[in-house]
């Protein structure tokens, strides 16, 4: 009975941590979207939020990390008046967290498959913007007219999110708390 009751305070710690954790990815993701905002010649802008949605899958796993990939760049476009983003965005970024994770997991962990995982998540970044941009637009090749931008935005959040990831992998502190990384 006793060994029962360790393992369920054990898991409902565990469920605190990934809460707490997950909320402070939700906040990474807003500051970064919006400490550093380049506009895009397209209309929107280029931020360092990727950075963070990748990097919160590889450590978080695939439903917090979802969580914190979606929401944090969200509140970001609802607070900087990007309003009419806000549904794309939640829904691009968190499926960028839900499949970077996944397919982590699904490469076992490897070093290289960051590189791989990354590039599938940005990749969901890019069809995502121009469909959405093209549905507002009415027309989905005016959609496309983002696509350098979020090639340039999709290509720093890898290289940075892989170069973080795999700083981290090497602290056995970090290993043991986030034994999804």
């Amino acid at each position: 009975m006793e060994h029962t009751m360790e393992q369920g305070r054990t898991a409902a710690s565990h469920k605190v941590k990934m809460l707490v954790v997950t909320g402070l990815f939700i906040a990474l993701g807003y500051v970064a979207t919006t400490v550093l905002m380049i506009p895009s010649p397209t209309g929107g802008f280029m931020n360092l939020g990727d950075t963070v949605v990748l990097l919160g899958a590889y450590l978080l796993g695939p439903v917090y990390g979802a969580v914190a990939g979606g929401v944090g760049p969200a509140l970001a476009d609802l607070l900087g008046g990007y309003g009419i983003y806000v549904p794309a965005t939640l829904a691009i970024k968190a499926l960028m967290g839900l499949t970077a994770a996944w397919l982590y997991r699904a490469l076992h962990k490897k070093s290289w498959a960051l590189l791989v995982c990354g590039a599938a998540a940005e990749t969901i970044m890019i069809a995502g913007y121009a469909l959405f941009d093209g549905f507002l637009a009415g027309n989905l090749l005016a959609g496309m007219a983002g696509i350098p931008s979020n090639l340039v935005q999709a290509a720093f959040g890898l290289s940075a999110s892989t170069l973080l990831a795999m700083a981290l992998r090497k602290s056995g502190y970090v290993r043991r708390q986030f034994p999804q990384l």
